[in-house]
């Protein structure tokens, strides 16, 4: 295991991100923040379905969003999908919230549509195809293209991590090398988690820290999309 910090930095063809604790990313060159999965309002859904959940995890979430985005400024805030859980989560006081949204960050916010967006509208906040933004394809699941840096969300991605009786499902960060594929880990507390994948390399998230586990060095040779041959 490499050293702790609560961000990793992430090098890909010359171009720097950081992996931040509080399961997000930051691209400093292009000032933007990225995150994935918050699946606001998913206690709410819950509920219709008679399952008593909290509902404080939103608001929660979007008090760490807040808080974020006060200490970075960036230009721009863009969700990789799924930033509601669904057409009932989209209760008339998550509605206000959402349009309050982008006032309080300080700056546009962006929103790839995920698959629990679907059927859904939320004012002010369109829902953006994949596209892709200086040398990295952003979309919500994994959609690898040749000569971007694909950073998607959806996986939900977790660690699995064995200690004598003890094993722990930690959220990270996964990058898959043959397909230059960074997952997210999902910013929304209230969230599942899958299992990586042998062969990934992985940063786990785990007490407002970022720890590189195994290997987690992505190539950083070669040219980006846009670099002159």
């Amino acid at each position: 295991m490499n050293g702790a910090s609560n961000r990793q930095p992430f090098l890909w063809r010359g171009h720097r991100l950081e992996l931040l604790a509080e399961r997000a990313v930051w691209d400093p060159e292009q000032q933007l923040l990225l995150l994935a999965d918050v699946h606001l309002g998913k206690a709410e859904v819950f509920q219709a379905h008679g399952i008593p959940l909290p509902s404080d995890a939103g608001a929660t979430d979007l008090e760490r969003l807040l808080t974020l985005a006060e200490k970075l400024r960036p230009r721009q805030v863009l969700v990789l999908g799924d930033l509601i859980h669904g057409r009932q989560a989209l209760t008339p006081e998550l509605r206000r919230r959402l349009r309050r949204l982008p006032e309080q960050l300080g700056c546009p916010l962006r929103l790839i549509g995920g698959n629990h967006e679907l059927g859904s509208q939320i004012e002010g906040l369109p829902q953006e195809e994949a596209q892709g933004l200086g040398p990295l394809w952003l979309s919500h699941a994994p959609d690898p293209r040749p000569g971007w840096l694909n950073v998607c969300g959806h996986v939900h991605p977790v660690a699995l991590i064995s200690g004598g009786a003890d094993r722990l499902r930690l959220p990270c960060f996964a990058f898959r090398p043959p397909d230059d594929c960074l997952v997210l880990p999902a910013f929304g507390h209230l969230t599942g988690g899958h299992p990586c994948k042998q062969g990934e390399s992985l940063w786990l998230v785990v007490d407002e820290v970022v720890l590189a586990w195994t290997n987690a060095t992505p190539p950083s040779t070669g040219r980006r999309r846009g670099q002159a041959a």
